[in-house]
């Protein structure tokens, strides 16, 4: 790309030099501007400056962007449960297990690795080396819907709609025991657990309100199942890391095989979660290019399906047992004894 250029417009008194680039050029991502404020590319009277920097009308700022380092990771031929594709964008039902991006504890077994494979070299480079088209991520035992950008201006296009939350995302989740409400709306700070760096906790204190973030979680049961469990779809209007998990705990309903935020084993289930039971199933987004609205739908996976199978079978199992014992100790009713026949004598 050749160096750009661009003045401060007169009557502009102060502001940072990131912020007049990133308002005077919206093509341009913020990542790929402060790469070339971090590469000493943006230059003012000949010097490189900071992104902080304060500029005014009449200052001329010059800049280049770094060259972009083709991806050292390997392609791997991985196979994908494609919901949608097209050239500007692909949506994929993740499986459980499946990690979204590397890291250091990664194998070549990542949904980027497989990516790179099924999309040949046709990625948006935002994410950088290591999460080329990523636009948002689940965790690693959640499935489901996960959209990627082929392109640098689909993935602006997205991350705009995933920032200022005009998207409609949903979920499906099986909790342990069953709400006493059919639906609510959960808008609890979440912030980080200070006992346990690796959780999440909801912040009610008012003075530690600034260690979390605002979150919002609408939940509405779908299925019971007896006192054992609940299917509840959840539609998140914030994306905080473990969201769902937190707020349903903080109702008092731990995920099925949320071993971290206290899932303990039911013996009444002859089989157990092997993870936790949560699936982005359905996603609600406007093409960045075409502008058409974009309904997707992933299918629960297997585990899930086969955990509700279980649930239906003991649930159905224990209220034939309870309405046996609810009769065997219901009071007998008592008959009338039959009248005497009385003879009259004869005389």
């Amino acid at each position: 790309m050749a160096k750009e250029s661009y003045i401060i417009p007169d009557g502009v008194r102060r502001i940072r030099a990131d912020k007049a680039l990133a308002l005077a050029f919206p093509d341009h991502s913020r990542t790929a501007l402060q790469r070339a404020f971090d590469a000493g590319l943006v230059t003012l009277r000949g010097a490189a400056i900071k992104r902080d920097q304060g500029v005014t009308g009449g200052d001329e700022l010059a800049f280049d962007f770094p060259t972009m380092k083709p991806a050292e990771l390997r392609a791997v031929d991985i196979p994908l449960e494609v919901v949608f594709e097209d050239k500007h964008l692909l949506v994929v039902n993740k499986p459980a297990g499946m990690v979204v991006h590397p890291g250091a504890a990664t194998g070549e077994d990542t949904l980027v690795h497989a990516l790179l494979a099924h999309c040949a070299g046709s990625l948006s480079g935002i994410g950088g080396v290591e999460r080329p088209g990523i636009v948002h991520r689940l965790d690693r035992e959640t499935t489901g819907i996960i959209i990627v950008a082929k392109n640098d201006k689909t993935h602006r296009g997205l991350a705009a709609q995933f920032s200022d939350r005009s998207l409609h995302k949903e979920y499906l989740s099986l909790v342990a025991g069953t709400p006493s409400l059919l639906s609510g709306s959960i808008k609890k700070a979440i912030g980080r657990n200070q006992q346990h760096r690796h959780k999440m906790t909801v912040i009610d204190d008012e003075d530690e309100k600034h260690r979390g973030k605002d979150a919002h979680t609408d939940w509405q049961v779908v299925e019971k199942f007896g006192d054992i469990a609940a299917l509840v779809r959840c539609t998140i209007h914030t994306g905080r890391t473990h969201q769902i998990r937190v707020h349903l705990k903080s109702l008092g309903h731990v995920l099925f095989g949320d071993e971290v935020y206290g899932w303990k084993p039911d013996r009444r289930l002859p089989k157990q979660p092997e993870r936790v039971m949560l699936h982005a199933e359905h996603l609600v987004v406007v093409h960045p290019i075409t502008r058409k609205s974009l309904d997707l739908r992933a299918p629960l996976p297997a585990d899930f399906l086969a955990q509700l199978a279980q649930l239906r079978k003991v649930a159905a199992t224990g209220a034939k047992s309870a309405a046996r014992i609810a009769a065997a100790a219901k009071p007998r009713r008592k008959t009338k004894a039959p009248d005497f026949h009385v003879h009259e004598s004869r005389k």
